[in-house]
């Protein structure tokens, strides 16, 4: 049985971890903490355990496995830090942190400290997406020659627990917008799917339709659009964005040399396969997750299982980090409107 802490009481614990790790027959939530105590003890009471009154003082108790990091993005590395040289694992929220050098130093701590990080990109986890890959392993459709994905939805404020004051509005708390918010998840996924890294980047983040609560732009994009370019030469696009004001879109479509491999393009197929011949075949895998159809993301599973078997976790630090660099590199694109070389942007 592994103990967990839950830190951050917000709409990503309470629909995600907290339930997950509450249907896991091998994790228990030892207790929670949150900034806001009334709902610390709301979720506390729901899930039959106990409030700490502090962050440390949940790291000091020697009951506590591990944690889950369920806070905004400025706080990810300071608590996923201080957990590790207490002696704890960690599973933090996308995305890792707000910097590159804060993200190494999560990475090295985990070395160093020999504890388990885990970043929580749950797309690669979805059955269709692992599906999705063994085709393309396999050459179902050719050699990748070009992709495009997506990710958006209406915006943060219609999934934040509170609505008036979104703290992923803020940069003093959140840092980058929907880059960070969605575009990870993506460039994880592109990475995952094609089983290359991406070599160069070319991106545009914008903000242009999000406003606070005095009628200000935010301080964050609210849309990303980057061109990317994979090792072995492929190229294609992922866009991310707060202002999809109709369905969520969250599709992903590779273009290869014998045909092309379509995933949650359409209702009922979650993958749809167009060989270069004409012959088409469709999979009923799955349903992609939206924010208002919430399933079990398989990330609390996939946490659980490399805890209790003393493995790595299938989303380590190191891997989480290779995704990372191409964000941060997509942001100093966008800033200095040049193609950025991921390699070059960070050691």
């Amino acid at each position: 049985m592994i103990n967990v802490g839950v830190v951050g009481c917000g709409k990503i614990a309470q629909v995600r971890h907290l339930p997950e790790y509450n249907a896991n027959p091998l994790a228990n939530i030892a207790g929670i903490y949150d900034l806001d105590k009334s709902r610390a003890e709301e979720n506390a009471k729901k899930y039959h355990t106990k409030v700490y009154p502090t962050y440390d003082a949940m790291l000091k108790d020697s009951m506590i496995d591990a944690v889950s990091i369920c806070t905004a993005n400025v706080s990810h590395c300071e608590m996923s830090v201080k957990a590790m040289e207490a002696g704890k694992h960690v599973l933090c929220e996308k995305p890792m942190a707000v910097t590159y050098e804060e993200c190494k130093l999560m990475e090295e701590t985990a070395r160093i400290t020999k504890r388990f990080l885990m970043i929580g990109y749950n797309q690669r986890l979805t059955k269709t997406h692992v599906e999705a890959r063994k085709l393309i392993e396999d050459g179902e459709i050719g050699k990748i020659l070009t992709f495009k994905s997506s990710f958006g939805h209406a915006g943060p404020e219609n999934w934040a627990v509170d609505k008036k004051d979104v703290w992923f509005f803020d940069r003093k708390t959140a840092a980058i917008g929907a880059m960070a918010d969605l575009g990870i998840h993506k460039t994880d996924l592109i990475q995952f799917l094609a089983g290359k890294k991406v070599k160069n980047v070319s991106s545009l983040l914008s903000t242009l339709d999000k406003f606070d609560q005095d009628g200000n732009p935010i301080a964050v994009d609210d849309n990303a659009v980057c061109i990317y370019e994979l090792e072995g030469g492929a190229l294609g696009t992922m866009s991310a964005s707060w202002t999809y004001y109709g369905d969520e879109d969250n599709s992903t479509i590779l273009y290869g040399t014998d045909g092309c491999l379509k995933i949650y393009c359409d209702p009922r197929y979650s993958i749809i396969v167009e060989k270069k011949n004409g012959q088409k075949v469709l999979y009923d895998i799955d349903k992609m997750q939206t924010n208002h159809i919430q399933n079990n993301s398989g990330v609390i599973d996939s946490w659980i299982n490399s805890l209790v078997n003393n493995r790595e976790p299938e989303i380590s630090g190191k891997e989480a980090l290779n995704s990372m660099k191409v964000v941060f590199a997509a942001i100093e694109s966008s800033k200095s409107g040049c193609k950025v070389c991921v390699d070059d942007f960070g050691n």
